[in-house]
C-alpha cells in the first residue's frame, strides 16, 4: 500500500517563500504523475502543479512564474518551491500521487493528509 506524507507548510509573510515536500512510501509497480492541489476555505480543491515521471510539468495560471514543481524519482518525492507568496495562496496543500500497484497492476491514487500554508499580508 502506498502512502503520501507531506511536510513544509507554515506561516509566511507576503513576498516570502516556502518549500513543500511529499514522499510516497510503500510498494508500487510504478509512480507516475505526482502533484500538488490546494483548497482554500469555502472553495473547491484545485490543481496547483503536477509533474510526470519524465519531468513534464503543468501549472495553474495563478502560480506560473512563482511556483516550481520538481521530483526525485529515486526517492519517490515531489517538491513545490513557492516564491513571491501572496495572501490568496493561503490554503491547505495536498500531495497527490498516481501510479500502478505492485501486485494487481491496477491504477492507484493516494492523497496526503494536507499541510497548511498561511500567507499574511
Amino acid at each position: 500500500q502506498v502512502h503520501a506524507v507531506e511536510s513544509g507548510g507554515g506561516l509566511v509573510q507576503a513576498g516570502g517563500s516556502l518549500r513543500l515536500s511529499c514522499a510516497a512510501s510503500g510498494r508500487a509497480a510504478s509512480i507516475n504523475e505526482m502533484g500538488w492541489y490546494r483548497q482554500a476555505p469555502g472553495k473547491q480543491r484545485e490543481l496547483v502543479a503536477a509533474i510526470g515521471s519524465g519531468g513534464d510539468t503543468n501549472y495553474a495560471g495563478s502560480v506560473v512564474g512563482r511556483f516550481t514543481i520538481s521530483r526525485d524519482n529515486a526517492k519517490n518525492t515531489v517538491f513545490l518551491q513557492m516564491n513571491s507568496l501572496k495572501p490568496e495562496d493561503t490554503a491547505v496543500y495536498y500531495c497527490n500521487v498516481q501510479g500502478i500497484t505492485a501486485h494487481t497492476y491496477t491504477y492507484l491514487e493516494v492523497w496526503g493528509q494536507g499541510t497548511l500554508v498561511t500567507v499574511s499580508s
